[in-house]
């Protein structure tokens, strides 16, 4: 374990918030960032590890928050999974600026700038070495892009989630807000649960208890951090029974 050449886990799903997209603007995607996200993801594909990405839309659209103020759920979800294709076709755009070979697949159909989400397809991409980043969330409103990230790694049968965060892991309350705060370095899932930890969403820490898939969460913004996890350091926090 540790060492920086041996791969712990052979094929991950990334789960990347719209936020993390953003870097200082207030919306939108931020070239530089995605640019940055990229070189982060390309020193997983140097390791052969074969990935899965699900990105989330908040920087362009929150159909939770729409839906609070009088927008129609529905609709607003909808319009919120346009928002994953967006980034999904931004972060390709920097992938394939660093020569990495991406596929998006999304389960709302839109030909002309996506594949549909076919199961057998996207591991037979992952099995040649390509990128695939899935859009769309689930394609069916009331669900997150934590739930989708969920179902599509259980679909390639990914060995790990890896959730990106802003910080180093999971804490017993909002370390931005509370100095004090105390990370777990190991927690079960059902202590996510019920300890009501900003972790995923309680779908999506549930499908992952069922099939005992575990969950990574780490800081994306410390340089190197990612393949530190697939090379087995102990970053972050690892969510499992």
């Amino acid at each position: 374990m540790g060492d920086k050449n041996k791969v712990v886990y052979k094929r991950i799903l990334l789960k990347l918030s719209g936020e993390a997209l953003l870097g200082k603007q207030s919306s939108g995607v931020d070239p530089d960032v995605a640019n940055y996200i990229a070189t982060e993801i390309k020193l997983l594909a140097d390791l052969n590890v074969q990935i899965g990405i699900v990105v989330g839309g908040g920087n362009i659209f929150r159909g939770l928050e729409a839906s609070s103020k009088g927008m129609d759920r529905t609709t607003a979800d909808y319009m919120g999974m346009l928002a994953t294709v967006i980034n999904s076709l931004a972060l390709q755009s920097a992938l394939e600026m660093h020569g990495i070979a991406t596929r998006v697949q999304s389960s709302i159909e839109m030909r002309e700038i996506a594949e549909p989400f076919i199961q057998r397809k996207a591991v037979r991409h992952l099995e040649k070495g390509r990128i695939v980043i899935f859009a769309g969330g689930t394609g069916n409103p009331y669900f997150t892009t934590d739930t989708a990230a969920s179902l599509r790694a259980m679909e390639i049968k990914a060995d790990v989630i890896m959730k990106a965060t802003k910080v180093d892991g999971v804490y017993d309350c909002d370390p931005v807000k509370n100095k004090a705060a105390i990370m777990f370095k190991n927690i079960k899932y059902i202590d996510v649960l019920t300890k009501n930890l900003k972790v995923m969403d309680a779908t999506a820490i549930s499908l992952c208890r069922d099939n005992l898939l575990p969950i990574i969460v780490f800081n994306l913004q410390k340089k190197g951090n990612i393949r530190g996890v697939i090379c087995g350091k102990k970053i972050g926090t690892y969510v499992g029974e």
